[in-house]
């Protein structure tokens, strides 16, 4: 990838970001009402007069609209998202403490369903149009289907209702005192169900894209030659099938990162785990306008940043993306 075409992209999602933070500067003013209402997310009747002169001294409503907006922009850019007066909290403290969590999920369940999906559609692409071929393919088909929150409730009747081996819900077991060792295997044991449900989740996605790539490495002239030459079918599969179908893959698995963090809504809220996708479950039913502006903001950025680092990725993968 040349500098110049770099830059470009660049350019390209900064605008996306700035377009993204317009929007959410525009939409409390645009809409029907009171605009302190939304932008404070709670009744105005509710607000003492020295909250109400504090938000709209800290919005500037007072101000010309693009003094307001520059204001605001520079405050997101420096990680300002505002203030929360339905939670009395800064919005930014409570993202911050939520973050960890979601990202213990996800980062979790992309490489779960990376190892799992590569190891599965590498072999259903070896056995292509055999009977583990076809069973593998149309459980993965049967699995993308399923609804994430039916998963989920399924999880928890199992293994957490029935056999008791997994807590239902929340991070960490509350008083419990852990520390240590013992901390760590708590956060693991109430992690396990909701990481299982997002693994298997985005494994069909990964299997599918494994065995395309592999299917089309397996008629290349290198593959032929390496069969040619006496190599074992073992080596031609881990040496050189899996390396060269694997750009694919990794450009999927970095797209995955950014959109597994809105995927997280859903599991959170089933399994009661203090996450950011919990954390806007209850803005939206707080309607806590503040806090879910920031939220979208944070999931905007993290798919931005997702598809940058897959374009990064390729042509680092791929010399003749390079070359391009």
């Amino acid at each position: 990838m040349t500098n110049a075409r770099h830059g470009k992209q660049l350019l390209q999602y900064g605008l996306v970001l700035l377009i993204a933070i317009t929007l959410n500067f525009a939409l409390p003013r645009l809409m029907p009402g009171n605009p302190l209402a939304l932008i404070a997310g709670v009744d105005v009747g509710l607000l003492t007069p020295e909250e109400r002169a504090e938000i709209r001294d800290r919005v500037g409503l007072d101000q010309p609209l693009h003094q307001q907006y520059l204001t605001y922009l520079g405050d997101v850019l420096t990680g300002d998202f505002g203030y929360s007066y339905r939670q009395k909290q800064p919005i930014t403290e409570m993202i911050m403490a939520r973050l960890p969590w979601t990202l213990l999920l996800t980062l979790s369940a992309l490489a779960v369903s990376a190892l799992v999906g590569i190891i599965l559609g590498a072999i259903a692409a070896w056995r292509r149009a055999s009977r583990l071929d076809m069973v593998l393919l149309n459980g993965m088909i049967v699995l993308d289907s399923l609804p994430s929150f039916w998963l989920g409730m399924l999880f928890i009747a199992i293994f957490a209702v029935q056999l008791g081996w997994f807590p239902s819900q929340g991070a960490v077991t509350p008083a419990s005192g852990y520390q240590g060792i013992a901390y760590a295997v708590d956060v693991m044991r109430h992690a396990a169900l909701p990481v299982l449900t997002l693994s298997l989740l985005s494994i069909p996605r990964v299997f599918l894209t494994m065995r395309y790539s592999m299917c089309s490495v397996l008629g290349a002239e290198f593959i032929r030659t390496a069969r040619a030459k006496g190599i074992s079918d073992w080596r031609i599969l881990v040496r050189h099938m899996i390396p060269n179908a694997m750009l694919p893959v990794v450009t999927v698995l970095a797209l995955r990162f950014g959109f597994a963090f809105g995927g997280t809504v859903v599991i959170e809220t089933v399994f009661s785990y203090p996450g950011l996708g919990r954390l806007i479950f209850e803005a939206v039913s707080g309607r806590d306008y503040p806090v879910m502006q920031a939220a979208f903001l944070l999931f905007t950025a993290a798919v931005l940043l997702s598809n940058l680092l897959a374009d990064w990725l390729y042509p680092r993968l791929d010399p003749r993306a390079r070359a391009a």
